[in-house]
């Protein structure tokens, strides 16, 4: 039993220790590696190889905690208004500085930093919009209870009607995105200047593309009533549905669709 709970600890060991590092396939292996402890510890420990599989199963299974006991109560409001706001402190965003540092060097303007509040939800926005490439950027905190994290956007609109926006959202969405939009996602550790050649390089590679000029005083509506639209094309997808007084939640079928979400994101990173 000894030698067996060795080789348990072993594995888990040697799986926190590739995940430590910076290379993409090590992460990947030391991902495999939890689950492969599970078995361990079910086969090797429990005696059963079914009961090995049961264990590695849970890691599958371990999302829907959270969608039954957090997502399955969340409300949200339908028409999400943007106010103007105080950027946030330091203390909640150590980057932001920096990050906006950067986007200026790049000849994008600052245009205004506006936020909606909805319980523990918060989402930040700082808009900058740059009139010679024609596209407008963002820097986006959200903050949920005690989890934040951020990500950068960079947007540029067609004459067809498509929205092409190069983001480093760190996670797989939990929406179905609109039809008209384009998405180029990079990783989440380019700086933004590499996220500006990428949505560049982005660009360049549409055929036939006809970039329409935005309004900086316009970039607040527009990301309301992209938010809006979006809002109702998953209600329509039957991934929401309307709750009273205006608000949504996420059906049985949407959740199901994060359970999936979550798959994609374990995939991608084991």
């Amino acid at each position: 039993m000894i030698s067996e709970l060795c080789v348990v600890a072993a594995v888990g060991v040697l799986s926190v220790a590739l995940r430590s590092f910076r290379n993409q396939a090590f992460f990947r292996i030391g991902t495999l590696g939890f689950i492969a402890t599970s078995f361990l510890a079910g086969w090797l420990l429990g005696g059963s190889m079914v009961l090995g599989a049961v264990f590695a199963s849970t890691w599958f299974l371990l999302p829907w905690l959270e969608i039954l006991t957090r997502v399955r109560r969340l409300r949200l409001p339908l028409d999400r208004q943007l106010e103007k706001c105080a950027p946030p402190p330091s203390s909640r965003f150590p980057d932001f500085s920096t990050l906006s540092d950067e986007m200026e060097m790049l000849g994008f303007e600052h245009v205004d930093d506006v936020d909606w509040n909805h319980d523990d939800t918060r989402h930040f926005y700082r808009l900058f919009y740059n009139p010679e490439k024609r596209a407008a950027a963002s820097i986006c905190l959200l903050e949920q209870d005690r989890f934040s994290f951020f990500y950068v956007t960079f947007t540029s609109r067609g004459a067809d009607g498509r929205v092409f926006m190069t983001w480093n959202y760190p996670f797989s969405y939990g929406m179905h995105l609109l039809p008209h939009t384009v998405m180029n996602t990079v990783d989440e550790e380019l700086s933004v200047e590499e996220l500006a050649l990428s949505h560049i390089d982005f660009l360049g590679r549409q055929r036939d593309l006809e970039l329409l000029p935005l309004q900086a005083e316009s970039l607040r509506a527009d990301i309301e009533r992209e938010l809006r639209t979006q809002l109702e094309h998953n209600i329509a997808r039957g991934i929401l549905v309307r709750d009273k007084n205006e608000m949504i939640r996420y059906s049985v079928r949407g959740m199901f669709f994060l359970w999936g979400q979550f798959l994609r994101e374990f995939i991608r990173f084991s």
